[in-house]
């Protein structure tokens, strides 16, 4: 492979934001385009919800067999374990406006948690022993308003902090204090690369974006990151760029080491190859291209029953910006809540006082979790 060298790839190459070329390449794709008017028409009041669910949860137009069903098979259930890990989605706002993006964010999206809300999960996470982990995600969380504050509270509880990160939000104005932000609290770091080339990375996630995630990379290097400190760890994340599964995660792992640390002076941790989900974006990019029923038979047909103990709805419990409650990160985005036990009602943060108060609460699933349980699973 050829190198895609950098000239002195530090902060100061990027004086100014991605958000202005993210913003240029919305306007001139047609893809984005159709989702623009997509989400546009799901903010009309005409809709009823039954309708907006019809739009988000177009996956039973295919004849698909049901989750649970084949669940029922194969004899496997999903069994809700004290949770460890709590996942923040603390706003939609991002500097990036990904193909295969299931949050659908973009610089168009301003929503973003408040102080209230993120109190009350403070307080639950104070009042949860089982949570060792708070994940936040977004979006972009380091660019909410309150990314910081609840980094430091929580680290401050003594649990640790992993930040999903694009990377490429380490190089933007106001963020050139962030790498040391991140390594003086000891935060996680899981960054999305979904790969080592400039043209795979620009196609999926956006002009600019490739030499600006290796500039990000190189800057947690510098300050400690990826290189075996298990308190500054630093992970990628491998999505395919089309309808098939990820590859073998280890054989991908090893030819990413090989690839970033010949080209660029790059080391990580430890590579996740996931799938990507047949929801919101990537469904809707499947749907225009005619490939979304033959995607949702690849993941039927590779159902593994031995990934069903290790999925994250068993153990994670999912916060939107908004604060309610949801099983996964997936399931928020559909707007499947985690429902009280008389069914009348989805739950909030403002509902439990921790998470063991929905210990005793069913998993809710749909056809989107085959996403999860395909291959080696995504979780």
């Amino acid at each position: 492979m050829a190198s895609h060298s950098l000239s002195r790839p530090t902060r100061q190459k990027f004086k100014n934001s991605l958000v202005a070329e993210t913003l240029a390449s919305m306007e001139e794709d047609e893809e984005f385009q159709l989702t623009a008017k997509k989400l546009k028409e799901m903010g009309q009041k005409k809709l009823t919800l039954d309708e907006k669910k019809r739009l988000r949860r177009s996956l039973a137009d295919f004849g698909l067999p049901s989750f649970d069903g084949v669940m029922d098979t194969h004899a496997v259930a999903l069994e809700r374990v004290p949770a460890e890990y709590l996942q923040m989605n603390i706003g939609l706002y991002c500097n990036q406006a990904c193909s295969h993006c299931h949050v659908e964010s973009s610089p168009r999206r301003q929503e973003m948690m408040s102080r209230e809300v993120a109190d009350q999960c403070l307080h639950i996470i104070a009042n949860s022993p089982s949570i060792s982990t708070v994940d936040l995600t977004g979006g972009a969380p380091e660019l909410c308003t309150e990314f910081r504050y609840l980094v430091e509270q929580i680290r401050g509880m003594g649990k640790e902090v992993i930040d999903r990160c694009n990377l490429t939000v380490l190089t933007e104005p106001g963020q050139e204090d962030l790498a040391f932000f991140l390594r003086d609290h000891q935060v996680k770091v899981i960054a999305s690369l979904p790969c080592y080339s400039f043209k795979n990375v620009e196609s999926q996630r956006g002009k600019g974006v490739f030499d600006r995630s290796i500039s990000g990379l190189q800057l947690l290097n510098e300050v400690g990151y990826g290189q075996g400190d298990p308190s500054l760890s630093l992970d990628l994340v491998y999505n395919p760029l089309g309808a098939f599964l990820p590859p073998e995660q280890a054989a991908l792992e090893a030819k990413y080491k090989e690839e970033l640390v010949a080209h660029f002076g790059i080391t990580f941790d430890q590579l996740f190859a996931f799938a990507n989900m047949p929801i919101k974006r990537f469904a809707d990019f499947l749907h225009r291209r005619g490939e979304l029923g033959e995607y949702m038979d690849l993941l039927v047909r590779n159902f593994n029953p031995q990934t069903v103990p290790a999925l994250m709805c068993t153990n994670t419990v999912s916060v939107s910006w908004k604060g309610s409650l949801h099983d996964c990160d997936f399931n928020q985005q559909l707007d499947i809540g985690v429902e009280a036990a008389d069914k009348g009602k989805s739950l909030s943060v403002f509902d439990i006082n921790c998470v063991e108060d929905l210990q005793t609460l069913a998993i809710a699933t749909d056809e989107h979790c085959f996403g999860c349980t395909a291959g080696s699973g995504s979780s």
